[in-house]
């Protein structure tokens, strides 16, 4: 039986490449798993030999040590693969089959699943609604930054695309389509962009990187991209962003009222999540910054999307509330503002098709927006360092040399 090489989490800012089982089609105990999924057996799922898998952010809040992840936890839920093993439940996907694979874990029976939410499936994860591959307690399904890894209820999840050697030309792009593409543009499809709207998007990350390159693909007439980090904003610059450094200048109002004649925006995106930092060079972790400024500078009656990760759990906190996701929030000013929230983990298979044919026909550029960067699998460990320092460049690990 072939082995099976993946990025483990090892501990506070450290993972390592290790030598793991080949998958089966059934969930075993193992780090991070819930007890209650342990034998789950699962004849409607495949194996998919990676071709692509991406490092995330969210994936960097573990490595940080910014959550209760176990020592030993397989990361990755960001995956493209070929199908080579198909359980015996399987009738609609076929060995060979080059897939994307959403991040969300989802039945495809449940209710949530059925109103389309399969960012809450009910029946995946024993503790709470939604799921995710590699990621601490959701249910332990097993992370994707590996060889070969399984993949439950192919049949409604997977993303078959229409031509393998087309694909391979834009693997780069297509790989953006289990998690960070559709995240972005969830973000700036719940903030309401629209042609002609001003849009400040909170984060030049990856996700903020997409969220922009998004809101530019629904028309928005301006974009406007904050962060802290210099090399960031300069990759948002690079395909018609405006920008705004929040450690030169703390006074965001004041910045966008110098780009758009007004100091405010009709919809704003946090691609930040709970690790953010006040505004200005003595900035320190804070983390109701973003919420509390996207606020101040959103129109009354515009819309915030949120797909800035949250948690429940935060064990590196500065504060005891901050330990268990309560934040400071000026929700007073929301509410005043008569303000739309939309949070949570993005329903990929709402936008995924779409986002693939847009690829495919040349209309999207997302391996451009966000900096692809090929490595292999080796040097993941490394790419997760420079992740952490702030490069701006969205690592896809190829683990069997196949991307040209």
């Amino acid at each position: 039986m072939a082995g099976n090489k993946a990025v483990v989490y090892s501990k506070p800012g450290s993972v390592e490449i290790r030598d793991t089982d080949y998958p089966e089609l059934v969930l075993k105990d193992g780090p991070g798993v819930n007890p209650l999924n342990v034998g789950r057996k699962c004849e409607h799922g495949v194996i998919l030999k990676v071709i692509t898998t991406n490092i995330c952010g969210s994936d960097q809040h573990m490595v940080r040590g910014r959550t209760t992840a176990p020592s030993g936890l397989i990361l990755g839920h960001e995956i493209t693969g070929e199908v080579i093993e198909v359980g015996r439940d399987v009738e609609f996907i076929k060995k060979g089959d080059l897939v994307s694979v959403p991040f969300n874990i989802a039945c495809g029976r449940c209710r949530s699943c059925r109103e389309r939410n399969t960012n809450v499936c009910l029946n995946v994860n024993p503790d709470r609604p939604g799921s995710a591959y590699g990621y601490v307690d959701m249910g332990g399904w097993v992370g994707g930054q590996s060889e070969y890894v399984m993949v439950p209820y192919a049949d409604f999840q997977l993303l078959k695309f229409p031509d393998k050697e087309k694909a391979m030309e834009k693997i780069l792009d297509l790989t953006m389509l289990s998690d960070i593409f559709p995240t972005g543009y969830h973000g700036a499809v719940s903030a309401g962009v629209r042609p002609g709207s001003t849009v400040y998007v909170a984060g030049a990350g990856p996700v903020g990187l997409a969220a922009a390159h998004s809101a530019q693909l629904l028309g928005a007439a301006v974009v406007i991209v904050g962060d802290l980090n210099a090399e960031r904003l300069a990759q948002a610059k690079s395909f018609g962003c405006e920008t705004v450094n929040l450690r030169e200048n703390a006074d965001l109002a004041g910045q966008i009222d110098q780009i758009l004649g007004l100091p405010e925006v009709d919809s704003a995106i946090d691609c930040v999540g709970f690790e953010a930092h006040g505004h200005g060079k003595a900035h320190g972790e804070a983390p109701a910054t973003v919420l509390n400024s996207i606020m101040e500078v959103t129109r009354a009656g515009g819309s915030l999307g949120i797909p800035g990760l949250y948690v429940t759990g935060d064990p590196g906190a500065v504060d005891e509330d901050s330990k268990i996701g309560t934040l400071k929030i000026r929700f007073g000013l929301g509410w005043a503002k008569s303000h739309t929230f939309v949070t949570g983990q993005t329903p990929v298979m709402k936008y995924n098709r779409d986002l693939m044919m847009a690829i495919l026909s040349g209309k999207a550029q997302i391996a451009k927006a966000v900096n692809a960067t090929l490595i292999s699998l080796a040097e993941a460990p490394q790419a997760y360092q420079e992740f952490d320092r702030g490069v701006s460049r969205k690592f896809v690990i190829d683990p069997h040399g196949l991307v040209k």
